[in-house]
C-alpha cells in the first residue's frame, strides 16, 4: 500500500512538471509570436519628386497599400521634394544607414548599377515599345545587378522623353552649343554626351538650377528635362524655349538597401516586391500620359517648341550617339557587352515588327493632341 501511494506520488510529481514544461513552452511559443507579429519596420524614403503631382500621388497610394497589407508591419516614414538633398546625398545616407531606400532617377542609378542606363543612350530607341521590349528582357540582369551593389530594384517608373529648354531661340545644334548649358553635376553619361556634342556644360546640383535661372546674371540659361519635370521643378516659369527633339526617353528606378530587405520576413518582402512593381508601372503610364498634357500646358504658359528632326543632320546626330557610347564603354561605365546585347534585343525586335531599316530616333510628341 504504501509503496503503491509512493509510485503513485511520483508519477503525479513527474505529469505534474511535464504539465509546467508543456505551459512554458506554450507561452514562450505565444510571446514570440507576439513579439513577431508585432515588430515594426521603418522603412525611411526620399525622392526628388515634389509633393502635389500626379507621381507623388501615385507614390503616396503605394505607400498606403503598404502598410495597409502588411497590417502595419512596415511603416513609411517619406522625405519628398529633395529635402535630404540631391540624388548622390541620398545614395550617400542609404548607404550610411540613415535612410533606406528612395526613388531616382537614371542619374541616380548610374550610382548604383550604371549598366541600367543603356536604356537612356541618346538616340537610340525609335519608339517607347521598342525601349518596353529591351527593358523587360534586360530587367533579370538590372535586378541581378543592383542586388550585387547592395540594392533591391523594387520598381521601374519613368522619367519620359528629354527635351532642351531655354531663355534664347533653339533654332538649330551650333546655336544651342552657343548657350550655357546645364549637366547635372557628376553624371558620366551628360559629360559623355556634351563631350561628344563639342558643348562645354555648366554642372551643378539639381537643387542649384532653379536658382541659377532665376538669377539676373546666373551661370546657365539652358537645361534639359521632360515637359512634364518642367512644370513639376517651376523651371517652364524661367523659360521660354523647348525643343521638339527629344534628347532620350530617361529611366527612373524604386528601390531600397539590401540591408534594410534583408532584416524583413518573406511575406514582407514579396509585398514590397509585388506592390513595388505595379507602382513603377503605373508610374511609368501616368508619365507618358503627363508628358503629353504637359506640352499644350507649357505651350499655353508661353513656351515655344522649335527644332524638329528634319531641321538637323541626323548623320551628326547619330554620329554623337556613337561617340558617347564609346566613351562609355572607354570608361566602363555601360561595358560593350551590355550595349551588345541591348543592340541584339532591338533588332530582334525589329525583325519581328518588321520595322523599317532606317536608323531614327525616337520622336516625342509635339503637340498636347
Amino acid at each position: 500500500m504504501v509503496l503503491n501511494f509512493f509510485c503513485s506520488s511520483k508519477n503525479a510529481q513527474s505529469a505534474s512538471k511535464k504539465l509546467l514544461r508543456l505551459v512554458f513552452a506554450s507561452v514562450l511559443l505565444l510571446c514570440s509570436q507576439t513579439d513577431m507579429a508585432g515588430e515594426v519596420y521603418t522603412l525611411k524614403f526620399a525622392t526628388l519628386m515634389p509633393t502635389g503631382t500626379a507621381w507623388s500621388k501615385l507614390l503616396d497610394d503605394w505607400v498606403m497599400e503598404v502598410e495597409e497589407k502588411s497590417q502595419g508591419r512596415i511603416k513609411f516614414k517619406m522625405y519628398s521634394g529633395g529635402v535630404m538633398g540631391d540624388e548622390p546625398d541620398v545614395l550617400r545616407k542609404i548607404r550610411k544607414g540613415q535612410l533606406h531606400g528612395g526613388m531616382f532617377t537614371g542619374y541616380g542609378i548610374g550610382r548604383i548599377y550604371s549598366p541600367a542606363r543603356v536604356l537612356e543612350m541618346p538616340f537610340l530607341f525609335k519608339s517607347v515599345e521598342e525601349s518596353d521590349h529591351v527593358r523587360e528582357r534586360l530587367m533579370p540582369d538590372l535586378e541581378i545587378g543592383f542586388r550585387n551593389n547592395g540594392f533591391e530594384l523594387l520598381g521601374w517608373p519613368e522619367v519620359g522623353f528629354i527635351h532642351f529648354f531655354s531663355t534664347k531661340p533653339l533654332t538649330s545644334i551650333d546655336a544651342i552649343k552657343q548657350q550655357r548649358i546645364w549637366l547635372w553635376q557628376g553624371d558620366p553619361l551628360g559629360e559623355a554626351f556634351f563631350k561628344a556634342s563639342d558643348i562645354n556644360p555648366i554642372p551643378l546640383s539639381i537643387m542649384d538650377v532653379y536658382t541659377q535661372l532665376s538669377a539676373k546674371h546666373g551661370s546657365i540659361d539652358t537645361v534639359y528635362t521632360s515637359t512634364f519635370g518642367a512644370i513639376a521643378l517651376q523651371w517652364y516659369s524661367k523659360l521660354k524655349y523647348a525643343s521638339h527633339i527629344p534628347l532620350t526617353n530617361a529611366i527612373g528606378g524604386v528601390v531600397i538597401s539590401s540591408r534594410f530587405y534583408d532584416k524583413l520576413p518573406a511575406d514582407l518582402q514579396q509585398l514590397l516586391r509585388t506592390t513595388g512593381k505595379k507602382m513603377g508601372d503605373d508610374i511609368r503610364l501616368n508619365a507618358r500620359e503627363a508628358n503629353i498634357e504637359s506640352i499644350g500646358l507649357l505651350e499655353k504658359n508661353g513656351i515655344k517648341f522649335m527644332l524638329d528632326w528634319d531641321e538637323v543632320d541626323m548623320d551628326e546626330m547619330l554620329k554623337i550617339r556613337d561617340d558617347a557610347a564609346a566613351y562609355l564603354e572607354q570608361t566602363d561605365y555601360i561595358p560593350a557587352s551590355m550595349f551588345a546585347k541591348t543592340k541584339q534585343l532591338l533588332a530582334q525586335f525589329r525583325d519581328q515588327q518588321s520595322t523599317e531599316s532606317i536608323d531614327k530616333p525616337a520622336t516625342a510628341p509635339v503637340t498636347s493632341k
